[in-house]
């Protein structure tokens, strides 16, 4: 466990340190919208993407925002996507198959962090 944790803050951490800090020069605050279907088994996982970002100077509160949409209804999901688009997240991060393609089929501008089991190109989320 500690293997993946480790390897979840670091790609959180790298993804995050460009794009947030390019933002960081047009909004005040820049907003990291978090969409997925969140329970307690995954508290892990956003516990290790919350301690990637503070290692790489990123505090909820702070200096970024973290906004969550949770649902354990999947099919909202490509709403809650819509949503944040709208609202203008800086970056969007989930921890699913279906989040990730949600946020995909949202936006082609609004970078996407996704931890997903499957290969990211045969689904679609990635191309070569």
């Amino acid at each position: 466990m500690q293997r993946r944790e480790f390897m979840i803050t670091m790609l959180g951490g790298m993804a995050l340190a460009s794009p947030l800090a390019a933002r960081a020069q047009q909004s005040s605050v820049p907003v990291i919208g978090v969409l997925g279907r969140w329970r307690s088994e995954t508290e892990p996982l956003l516990s290790a993407f919350r301690r990637g970002l503070k290692e790489t100077g990123f505090v909820d509160g702070q200096n970024v925002a973290i906004q969550y949409l949770s649902e354990d209804d999947p099919p909202r999901l490509p709403e809650f996507a819509a949503d944040m688009v709208r609202r203008g997240v800086s970056i969007i991060f989930t921890g699913n198959n279906v989040g990730a393609l949600a946020a995909k089929a949202a936006t082609s501008r609004i970078p996407i962090v996704f931890v997903v089991g499957l290969d990211p190109v045969v689904m679609g989320l990635y191309h070569r």
